[in-house]
């Protein structure tokens, strides 16, 4: 699948007051780019072309988040331009159905419907190991009441959201998700055929844990976007400015107790967003 070219519009260059990392300046810039996009295809005809350059613009302006997610499946074995292409697919259907006056931010709304796509292609085409007829199918449901909920709230739904929409036990869920990761299976006696050759546990090497922090920033960088504009200042100042509790209650004029309440609830947030998307 070839993702339509096109020339982007130019978005005006902001007034910045202090330096941002290259990275955080990348990401406000694309969605700066992505709100423009998104108003001026509101006032577009469909199939004309306009509407298309303008489509093709958001489309290659969104491509790194599929990318982001496509490197989550990374391990399945699964080359990684297919998987970004079934991605892209996700990426264009979550752009035809964004509502942009819904108050949602794109990345939030596209990200279940991006991953959704790359899932159904693993379940649809590669998956070798069994999983039961109920729980394939309720699987199926539990990734779509994912997506509408995450419409609905402009935030990863709770497992509990998710049990109380389809009416099953939370543990139910759980095993659907779980179910939703199982592909392949791997004999560790076949790993370990052939004269003279290592065992696999022996061959295998080890993991540069910098390479982990990569991935685990990302994360949490996109995980941050959906907490309150306050509880992501607060995460901000405890954890990259070094502030203490006490510090922060005095910079934003609040107790400390209600200080150490928000990081509490913020932590539980995130705890339950990676959950629901890992």
């Amino acid at each position: 699948m070839t993702v339509p070219a096109s020339t982007a519009p130019q978005v005006p260059p902001q007034i910045e007051t202090e330096p941002r990392p290259a990275a955080q300046s990348r990401g406000a810039d694309t969605r700066a780019l992505t709100q423009v996009l998104f108003a001026q295809l509101k006032e577009l005809e469909p199939g004309g072309e306009e509407h298309t350059r303008v489509r093709g613009a958001l489309i290659e302006a969104n491509l790194p988040l599929v990318r982001y997610a496509a490197a989550r499946f990374r391990s399945r074995n699964e080359p990684m331009e297919d998987v970004v292409q079934v991605g892209t697919i996700g990426l264009i259907n979550a752009i035809d159905r964004f509502d942009p006056d819904r108050g949602v931010q794109f990345p939030t709304f596209a990200m279940p419907t991006v991953v959704g796509e790359i899932k159904r292609y693993f379940r649809d085409n590669v998956r070798t190991v069994h999983v039961p007829r109920r729980l394939h199918e309720l699987w199926v449901q539990v990734t779509g009441a994912t997506e509408d909920l995450t419409t609905a709230h402009g935030r990863s739904p709770t497992t509990a959201e998710i049990a109380e929409r389809l009416k099953i036990s939370e543990d139910e869920v759980l095993a659907c998700i779980e179910a939703g990761r199982s592909y392949h299976a791997t004999s560790l006696e076949a790993a370990q055929e052939g004269d003279g050759l290592p065992g696999l546990l022996d061959r295998l090497g080890y993991e540069d844990p910098a390479l982990a922090g990569v991935e685990h920033r990302d994360l949490v960088r996109h995980l941050l976007v959906q907490l309150p504009e306050r509880e992501q200042r607060i995460l901000m100042l405890r954890y990259y400015n070094n502030l203490t509790q006490s510090q922060i209650s005095q910079e934003l004029g609040v107790s400390q107790m209600h200080v150490s309440r928000l990081l509490a609830r913020s932590f539980a947030r995130l705890r339950s967003a990676n959950r629901i998307e890992a």
